[in-house]
């Protein structure tokens, strides 16, 4: 890799221990812009922070049950709310008031767990005080939800173990972390074994000029602290994670005038997003193997969407690469797929058919 390519796509996010002045600052601004100066969603300049896409129609359902004022506080891209969570432990970084963590403590029912982790006592006070609330209203004898103050840098000051947790989501929330790589780092440290990221965010076209990222609006608008898609790959590569999955991929409106004064020549999307800790390989390899989905997922019973170019349609048998084998293979969606086929032979690369960026089959 082109050291100068590398040393700007983690530019500021490889310091580890305390925090540098720059960092400090940069979360205080966070701090101060979902305290003070957003009282609701209605407050965004932008569309980056609110959801556009396609809810799930057993999310609607349970949405009906969210209280009003989770929802006016609640600020995010997309809908990271993956299926089969039934009895899992799933942390949400960067929780806010809740909304996502209420919506997951339903999904996984009972004998499952949700952890929300946040750094702002203003949001933190109106998830804490509406936990008795949705408990009542799922039924449950006791909570299963938990929310924690705490950096999504360091999971570990906030209690979070090594291979702890089935499922990692986030909501529009890593694009304003100050040490991109930490964060992502301690992501695969908590996770277990084949257990899944799956998070909505803010990507740039291009990379952002240092002095919009110092820009406390562009920076709590979620704008000027996006990732450039390809430094995202980059970041995941160096991590030894070198795949990911798209599911969804829309371009951002600056509506506001001054924001788009400030920003307009770059472009931004929401994009929601999918890895595994799993080891991938760096391409799409063939080896022959042959997919085929048992309509066993509650969400899913006609058909799974695994990426924006993966849909498994009930007792249909579909050709896969290596990692898409080993993602239906080797994660809780293993006994949801009659996987045929080994590593033994290998031919080649996979034909590859991406309807997106990501760098997968």
């Amino acid at each position: 890799m082109n050291s100068k390519i590398e040393k700007c796509c983690v530019k500021d996010q490889t310091k580890t221990g305390k925090q540098t002045r720059d960092e400090q600052q940069a979360i205080e601004s966070v701090k101060d812009y979902y305290s003070n100066v957003l009282k609701t969603n209605k407050d965004l300049k932008t569309s980056a922070c609110c959801a556009k896409d396609s809810i799930p129609e057993n999310v609607k359902a349970i949405m009906k049950d969210i209280h009003p004022e989770v929802l006016s506080k609640f600020y995010g891209c997309g809908s990271p709310v993956p299926p089969a969570l039934k009895g899992k432990t799933v942390l949400d970084l960067g929780s806010g008031s809740g909304r996502d963590c209420f919506i997951l403590s339903k999904l996984v029912g009972p004998e499952g767990k949700v952890i929300g982790i946040d750094m702002t006592d203003e949001q933190l006070e109106v998830a804490n005080n509406h936990i008795s609330y949705h408990m009542d209203r799922f039924g449950y004898d006791k909570p299963n939800v938990i929310f924690k103050k705490g950096y999504i840098e360091d999971l570990q000051a906030a209690g979070i173990e090594s291979e702890s947790i089935d499922v990692v989501i986030s909501n529009c929330v890593l694009n304003l972390s100050t040490n991109k790589k930490k964060a992502f780092s301690e992501i695969f440290r908590v996770l277990k074994t084949g257990g899944e990221l799956y998070f909505s965010d803010v990507f740039s076209g291009s990379r952002i000029p240092e002095a919009l990222v110092k820009d406390p609006v562009l920076f709590g608008e979620c704008l000027s602290g996006a990732l450039y898609i390809e430094d995202f790959r980059r970041l995941l590569t160096s991590l030894g994670y070198p795949e990911y999955r798209i599911l969804s991929k829309q371009k951002i409106d600056l509506n506001d005038s001054e924001v788009k004064q400030k920003v307009g020549m770059i472009d931004f999307y929401s994009i929601t997003v999918r890895t595994f800790k799993l080891p991938f390989e760096d391409r799409c390899e063939n080896y022959g193997q042959v997919a085929t989905y048992k309509g066993t997922i509650e969400e899913a019973p006609v058909s799974f969407v695994l990426d924006d170019h993966h849909v498994f349609k009930v007792d249909e048998s579909i050709p896969v690469c290596g990692n898409t084998s080993m993602i239906l293979q080797k994660t809780r969606y293993a006994e949801h797929f009659d996987v045929i086929g080994d590593t033994t032979l290998h031919y080649g690369l996979f034909d590859c058919s991406s309807k997106s960026d990501s760098n997968c089959c």
